[in-house]
């Protein structure tokens, strides 16, 4: 097991490589100020690091990525829940799912701004709202999964509720509520960046909109690798773990 792990980190430090040279090759060949080298990208990061101001604006977007993450998750897996078990709440709020999953982000954003002003709260409930649909869909499928068999089991011999929902229920819809999870990762810190352009004074999105005006394209790699890198850290240190911890069970 040790191997193997080693081996898939090695692969996955070997990508990580292997971008870096096309990108290097890329910006000696091109040689144009608007594709900087990774070097120069490097630099510039540590610059805006040890300024202050990467650390500020990067702990403000990471704190509304929590937030929106928890509130979506929370509400988007209970009502997956309850539309994956119970037909009739299902049909009554599929046409609103499908609406909702079918608007687009920018248009949910302007709205919130529009009807609620350019507060913190509008961004917030822009994101949550952008987000839960995709929870939704995808625990109900998890519910809609489940091995009723098993609970028919876990019923006959009278085990406790609450020991089958941990051990009966819930595992079975881990892996969904880690696609979840991760999709929701990928999907909330994109739309919290585009949030910000558009109506808040902090943030990296504020700052990715500032560099942009002055065509700034080594300041909006930093900040992007910045960001990047922190997901990459939540996706090795806590999803991954995480992840392995709940499947321990599959053989």
């Amino acid at each position: 097991m040790m191997n193997v792990n080693l081996s898939l980190g090695g692969l996955r430090l070997l990508s990580f490589l292997g971008l870096v040279i096309v990108w290097q090759v890329l910006a000696m060949s091109l040689a144009d100020p608007l594709f900087p080298t990774p070097f120069a990208v490097l630099s510039r990061f540590w610059q805006h690091l040890i300024h202050g101001e990467l650390l500020y604006h990067l702990g403000i977007t990471l704190g509304r990525v929590a937030l929106v993450f928890i509130i979506a998750m929370g509400v988007g897996t209970v009502l997956g829940v309850i539309m994956g078990h119970y037909p009739q709440v299902d049909a009554l709020l599929d046409n609103l799912l499908v609406f909702m999953l079918n608007i687009p982000a920018l248009v949910i954003i302007l709205l919130c701004y529009i009807w609620l002003g350019l507060t913190e709260t509008a961004a917030i409930v822009a994101v949550v709202l952008n987000k839960v649909p995709n929870v939704v869909v995808t625990v109900r499928e998890g519910a809609r999964a489940i091995d009723k068999k098993l609970m028919e089991v876990a019923y006959i011999f009278q085990v406790p509720h609450w020991r089958t929902l941990q051990s009966v229920y819930l595992p079975q819809l881990y892996p969904y509520l880690l696609v979840a999870a991760r999709s929701g990762l990928a999907l909330i810190w994109k739309i919290v960046l585009v949030v910000e352009l558009l109506g808040r004074s902090q943030g990296m999105g504020f700052q990715l909109h500032t560099y942009f005006q002055f065509f700034d394209i080594e300041s909006i790699l930093a900040y992007t690798l910045a960001f990047v890198a922190v997901m990459l850290a939540v996706e090795g240190f806590c999803l991954r773990p995480l992840e392995r911890y709940l499947s321990r069970w599959r053989p």
